[in-house]
């Protein structure tokens, strides 16, 4: 897993690994990056399932009650097909969009 610092989030990505070992990793290691905003980068994946996607729904409601954004990247899943709490959207900047969208609600108090 590789884990970059940005200027307002953190993105984490896989190092070749199967979806399950990916989030199994990610949730052992969730407290070292629980207090930031986060993107995980799954373009990787290029036939990644919903089942799959769902391994994420724990740690991206975490993060949503801290009051931070978790977004996942992807593209080969709709946001249509998830629950509400799991965020996708098929770029990096559109994840950076919505991570500063995110931050600007939370300073408005909206």
């Amino acid at each position: 897993m590789k884990i970059s610092e940005k200027e307002n989030y953190i993105l984490i990505e896989p190092l070749e690994a199967p979806v399950v070992d990916f989030v199994s990793l990610l949730t052992q290691r969730h407290t070292e990056f629980e207090n930031n905003n986060v993107a995980v980068n799954l373009l990787a994946y290029h036939q990644i399932q919903k089942d799959e996607v769902m391994g994420f729904l724990e740690i991206a409601t975490t993060h949503q009650m801290n009051n931070k954004s978790f977004v996942l990247i992807s593209n080969a899943v709709t946001i249509d097909e998830l629950p509400e709490e799991i965020v996708v959207v098929p770029s990096l900047r559109e994840a950076e969009d919505l991570i500063q969208m995110d931050e600007i609600q939370r300073d408005l108090g909206v």
